[in-house]
């Protein structure tokens, strides 16, 4: 008996903290109870280990302080990592998804959209037209996130594919989030909180290996400099090609140096530096057709086109480079009054060539015979097709400030949060052009050599502006500036009415400017019926004043249940999106104007969310409807903006377990059940179900370390991530099959300090699709293994 008592309680980890106690512990310590759990019978207890001192925090030599967690797959007790949510997951009125740091240890976890695989809900799509494959694009709920991707609280504006070498977990707030985020937000926001340095000093080295020749090494150093500073250096460098698909590979390398000041005092202050450089090819994968016999149309692959085809061109590549610079600051005041301010700037460039293809009639004739040996798939096109070679350069600036105070004005006890948000993104891209026509691919043997470099010598679009796409109120314009400038207020106040009931209530209120200028090329042009018209220089600014309030019921019934219900909004602007890539405005009715109409999202939303076992064991449920007004979607010929005044919802239930099951055994799972549907084009006719949204997603993973401490150990895990079918677009005559993936793992300790494990991947081989468009789909890769050797010190 006291050995399994010993196995039970060896899962509970003691994670050391810097200044004043922080996730579970801190916000009990900060609370508006002062210090207190409700039980729900209207007593109370103090909770453990939280002294007076550490919560009043006002000795200048505070040291660190014990944070106790029942397990580290019961996220329940997570912080969120931001003085704008100062609660932790349980306590926060709305869906918040947490990938843990252990399960990307297990899962070796390499990508952000690797790690998100693990939240229902989510869909990988990348945007078309001159913008190609936009780095990581995703879609909360079915709708689109590309503006809404965070590091530690701040936006990362980047237009890259995020590597995980310096997470530390990451998480998803579900719904609208405009009072916490700004504008945007209209699915939820991603938050990764990164690695920063910690009081102890720590050397780790991780180098894998296998499959489509990977190659993969990180270093993770963490150096205390005296008791109060600390410096931490995390680096990356990995090659790899892609099981399944010919001629895509990828190569990048990082850092990420920190230092933190004021550790274990009042003040703390962390400075970061992340940057990230990235060559690739871009791979837009299979086109949709829709052949003789399909009820509607569906990848090339699936007609049985090899999966491996590519039918790009050798000389397409991407090439990123992305720079962030941070500085945090928290200061507290006392027991009453916390302060924040985060302040990060960020640089970011691209140069991209890629080959979008289409599946013209002949293609289709040998789809319907099966001589698939005669079928050609057109490449790029000069002239009537994207996306073209271009070079972007963008920068951005954000400064957030938040003061968090809790009080009692008469019985009734408050914690409010407000401040101000600003930030500004600026984004220039130069379109080119090929000199040449670039021949087609064969369907069945593509060879991506067959392009020359003459044929792909690429030129400015201003010195041959015939080759540059028309675009309908734009006209061909070879070079495109635009920014966004946003200013923020925000403040909401929750009010404990009982030690078990509170309302919370707030709002922000946004100033949202942007402008977008298209340059270049002649004064005259041909449209796409080769008639002559104007194709001067124009420019379409706009400021928008958006208001979006929130209000919620929390109830604390037990020390180990939330109970909530919520009501959130969201506005997204037209023109909010600078850097990612489509024509970010729709032009209006009028020469040199354009459409202003922003999308608008109501959520409501109810849920508990459970804390059981001891803190071993985390469970959510929740129901949710999310309506959105006046969607946007892109012409993927165009590449502008369409305001189809459509309007969108999507309403369902999320399932989440996460935690210690027995000694040893972790597991998290999840299920979405989701009914997404256009209500109304515009015209009221459509009913048809929203593209890139399943109907049912769930995810299961889960592992078992035996014999632990002993020479003979090992740990065996393993799961499976299904997604059901889904549209390719919003008339819902495209489709995709199903996703889903076998993965495995398993692992063995040599000591304290060295392990090595082995990783499978789509153990099936089966064909998935991960990344979507409106008429393309790239295969996910084959079955794939990865040994991993690890040292920590």
């Amino acid at each position: 008996m006291s050995r399994f008592i010993h196995q039970c309680l060896r899962p509970v980890s003691a994670v050391l903290t810097l200044g004043s106690v922080t996730g579970a512990a801190y916000a009990a310590a900060t609370s508006p109870q002062e210090g207190t759990i409700p039980t729900g019978q209207g007593t109370t207890t103090s909770p453990p280990s939280i002294s007076e001192a550490q919560k009043d925090g006002v000795q200048a030599t505070q040291v660190e302080h014990i944070h106790v967690v029942g397990h580290p797959f019961n996220t329940m007790h997570a912080g969120n990592d931001m003085g704008r949510l100062p609660q932790d997951v349980m306590h926060t009125p709305q869906t918040i998804d947490v990938v843990p740091r252990e399960l990307i240890k297990q899962q070796n976890v390499k990508s952000l959209d690797e790690a998100l695989r693990n939240v229902p809900g989510i869909t990988a799509s990348v945007g078309e037209g001159a913008g190609g494959l936009n780095g990581d694009q995703f879609l909360i709920r079915g709708f689109p996130a590309q503006n809404d991707i965070y590091e530690d609280g701040l936006r990362d504006f980047g237009v890259y594919a995020r590597d995980s070498f310096n997470y530390d977990s990451v998480n998803v707030i579900k719904g609208p989030s405009s009072q916490v985020f700004g504008n945007g937000t209209t699915g939820g926001a991603i938050n990764v909180v990164t690695k920063t340095p910690t009081a102890s000093d720590h050397y780790n080295v991780d180098f894998s290996g296998g499959s489509a020749d990977y190659f993969r090494g990180t270093v993770d150093v963490n150096k205390t400099i005296n008791d109060r500073t600390a410096f931490r250096l995390e680096g990356m460098g990995a090659s790899n090609n892609v099981v399944g698909r010919d001629h895509v590979w990828d190569h990048r390398w990082g850092i990420a140096p920190s230092i933190s000041f004021g550790m274990g005092t009042k003040t703390t202050v962390v400075l970061q530096v992340m940057h990230q450089t990235d060559n690739s090819v871009p791979d837009f994968g299979m086109p949709v057709v829709k052949a003789r016999g399909s009820a509607y149309g569906r990848p090339l692959s699936e007609y049985g086109v090899p999966r491996h085809n590519f039918f790009g061109k050798q000389q397409d590549h991407n090439h990123t480079d992305d720079t962030m610079e941070t500085l945090r600051l928290k200061h507290i005041f006392n027991r009453h009054f916390t302060f924040h301010n985060d302040l990060r700037f960020g640089e970011y460039s691209r140069n991209f060539e890629a080959s979008k293809v289409v599946c013209r009639a002949g293609c289709v004739q040998a789809l319907n015979s099966g001589d698939y040996g005669k079928g050609l798939v057109n490449r790029t096109t000069p002239g009537n097709s994207v996306p073209l070679p271009y070079r972007q350069n963008s920068w951005s600036f954000q400064d957030v400030a938040s003061l968090q105070a809790d009080f009692k004005t008469w019985s009734l006890r408050h914690q409010v949060v407000t401040g101000f948000d600003m930030e500004y993104v600026h984004d220039s891209r130069h379109q080119d052009v090929y000199a040449g026509t670039i021949p087609a691919a064969n369907l069945l043997n593509p060879n991506p050599h067959e392009v020359t470099d003459a044929q792909a010598r690429r030129i400015p679009g201003g010195d041959n502006p015939k080759n540059m796409p028309y675009i309908i109120g734009l006209g061909r314009k070879p070079d495109n500036h635009g920014y966004g400038f946003d200013t923020g207020i925000f403040l909401y106040d929750q009010i404990w009415l009982t030690n078990w009931a509170s309302i919370k209530g707030g709002f922000r209120w946004d100033r949202w400017q942007s402008g977008y200028d298209i340059t270049g090329g002649s004064d005259t042009t041909l449209d796409a019926k080769n008639r002559p018209v104007s194709n001067a220089d124009r420019r379409f600014p706009q400021t928008k004043n958006t208001f979006n309030p929130t209000a919620s019921l929390v109830l604390t019934p037990t020390s180990w249940q939330t109970i909530y219900f919520t009501y959130a909004s969201s506005t997204t602007p037209t023109g909010m999106y600078v850097t990612s890539g489509a024509v970010p405005v729709r032009p209006g009715k009028n020469a040199g104007t354009v459409d202003t109409h922003p999308q608008r999202a109501r959520l409501y939303e109810v849920g508990s969310k459970f804390s059981f076992l001891n803190d071993r064991l985390g469970a959510t449920i929740s129901l949710f409807r999310l309506d959105k007004d006046n969607a946007l979607t892109t012409d993927p010929v165009s590449n502008s903006t369409i305001n189809t005044g459509a309007q969108q919802r999507n309403q369902g239930m999320e399932l989440s377990l996460g935690g210690m099951i027995l000694p040893g055994w972790n597991i998290t799972g999840t299920y979405a059940l989701y009914d997404p549907k256009t209500s109304n084009d515009g015209g009221g006719k459509m009913h048809n179900q929203i593209q890139y949204v399943p109907h049912n997603q769930a995810t299961l993973w889960s592992a078992y370390e035996a014999f632990a401490g002993r020479p003979w150990n090992f740990t065996i895990g393993g799961g499976l991530t299904w997604r059901q079918g889904v549209y390719l677009d919003n008339k819902n005559s495209s489709k995709v099959p199903a996703n889903v993936d076998f993965d495995t793992v398993i692992s063995h300790h040599f000591g304290q300090h060295w392990q090595v494990s082995l990783n499978g991947y789509n153990l099936a081989n089966r064909l998935n699709y991960n990344t979507l468009f409106s008429g393309y789909a790239t295969p996910a890769p084959g079955r794939t293994f990865l040994g991993r050797l690890t040292m920590d010190y």
